[in-house]
């Protein structure tokens, strides 16, 4: 048997596929559909090792707002390098923390104004989950303890979010070790039947919330919601309706409201958060994904004055017990201060009016195919279904259609019969339409 000394003679891909365990992946499946070992990024393109370009049409899984390899990104972050790479937040602090903090707050109207931080979307979660928890035994309703959450929504795959998640999947193998939820129907305007329109479907929804609400509110602590759109859930989308609705359930009956924002925040549904769509705000909101740019793993949960103010006190087990040793990391915080600053430098909130409007037009073919339905969009999320007759092998669809997707140049990765694009806010018109004509190309020869 040959021993190759050098790493480098192996394959990148092989080298992979024997030293890493890929997330939310059969690895099996590699030995039909082989990975893609990307070298470098530029723009809203992404390159393999034989220099072959890629589209990324999902912002390599909604993260990557301003391009890859962004110079003003790359500058803020070269810059805290030399300053700062780490300190732990117990006990210390540092301007980049204060400084997004601050900024963060002002983008609620001071309406959210206390920032605790983590490393990734699921970590957001559980603070708020237990933020939520701990509140009520502080105020004497120990009873409290319970959440309610949307079917088909997403939150995270730690054990406190995933019970919150409603993913089939993730229940038939975690379920034994997971908290009992309240599961109500989900707003998703798909839903709507005759002479409906998507606020009658959200106030459907939210009426099947009411009466959960008013038999169990004793010892229910929070509901938690994807607002607008549940990205995870085949991008469902409802209307913000079904989110005033829900705020004044939640006044009403003493119940928080998580907004998990990981994925719709940062201005992907046309707003920098989705909440301010309604005209509301929640009693948590999480923002991960898209808040560092994609650059490095951040997130955080914002919460009121009157949540923070139930923890203050002298007695220690009064705190908020809960840490991450990469809290507030100075590099992660300098790489959301710069997309903070993009966002308003560039005005990208009003471009993307634009850019939303150009992938309206780039995918205007899939409106009028009779083999897709539901052609939806918010903002810089467009989605749309292949109905069920269509699909040859429905469960190969998504592999089908993203390996058909590779030979055409674009990075898509469908969910079930559902086909979506999440693009960078840097994507050109004449990128859009390339994107467009792409996935049409893409998806005629899967079914074809």
């Amino acid at each position: 048997m040959k021993v190759i000394s050098d790493l480098n003679q192996i394959p990148l891909v092989d080298r992979s596929l024997t030293a890493v365990w890929h997330p939310c992946t059969q690895m099996k499946h590699h030995e039909s559909l082989p990975l893609i070992a990307i070298t470098r990024g530029k723009g809203p393109w992404l390159y393999d090792e034989a220099g072959n370009a890629l589209l990324d049409c999902i912002s390599s899984w909604w993260t990557n707002l301003f391009g890859h390899s962004n110079p003003q990104i790359n500058q803020a972050i070269c810059s805290q390098l030399e300053k700062i790479e780490h300190v732990m937040l117990a006990g210390f602090t540092h301007p980049p923390v204060v400084e997004l903090s601050e900024k963060l707050s002002a983008l609620t109207g001071g309406n959210l104004g206390h920032v605790f931080y983590a490393s990734d979307g699921a970590s957001a979660v559980e603070i708020a989950l237990k933020m939520s928890h701990h509140f009520w035994q502080l105020h004497n309703e120990p009873a409290k303890k319970k959440f309610v959450c949307l079917e088909n929504g997403y939150h995270g795959e730690t054990l406190g979010a995933l019970a919150v998640t409603d993913v089939a999947i993730f229940r038939e193998a975690y379920g034994s070790l997971l908290q009992d939820v309240f599961t109500v129907s989900s707003p998703d305007s798909r839903k709507a039947q005759a002479g409906e329109n998507a606020d009658d479907v959200a106030r459907r929804a939210a009426a099947e919330l009411e009466k959960l609400f008013a038999k169990e509110h004793q010892q229910i602590a929070a509901v938690i919601i994807e607002p607008l759109v549940q990205c995870a859930g085949q991008m469902a989308m409802y209307s913000p309706e079904y989110l005033r609705l829900v705020r004044g359930l939640c006044d009403r009956y003493d119940i928080h409201l998580i907004a998990d924002e990981i994925a719709v925040g940062c201005g992907r549904t046309g707003k920098f958060f989705a909440c301010e769509h309604a005209g509301i705000w929640p009693d948590f909101l999480t923002l991960s994904k898209g808040i560092s740019g994609g650059y490095l793993p951040l997130s955080l949960s914002m919460t009121t004055d009157k949540i923070y103010r139930a923890f203050y006190s002298d007695a220690t087990k009064q705190g908020f017990l809960h840490s991450h040793s990469y809290t507030g990391n100075p590099l992660a915080c300098a790489a959301a201060l710069s997309c903070l600053e993009i966002f308003e430098q560039d005005h990208v909130l009003k471009k993307n009016i634009d850019r939303s409007d150009d992938l309206a037009r780039a995918f205007a073919w899939a409106k009028i195919d009779s083999r897709i339905e539901h052609w939806r969009q918010q903002g810089m999320i467009l989605a749309f279904d292949v109905k069920q007759f269509a699909l040859k092998n429905p469960g190969a669809f998504p592999r089908e259609m993203f390996s058909a997707s590779l030979k055409e140049g674009v990075l898509i990765r469908p969910i079930g019969n559902t086909i979506y694009v999440m693009p960078p806010y840097i994507l050109s018109t004449t990128e859009a339409i390339q994107m467009g004509a792409s996935v049409q190309r893409a998806l005629e020869q899967v079914l074809a």
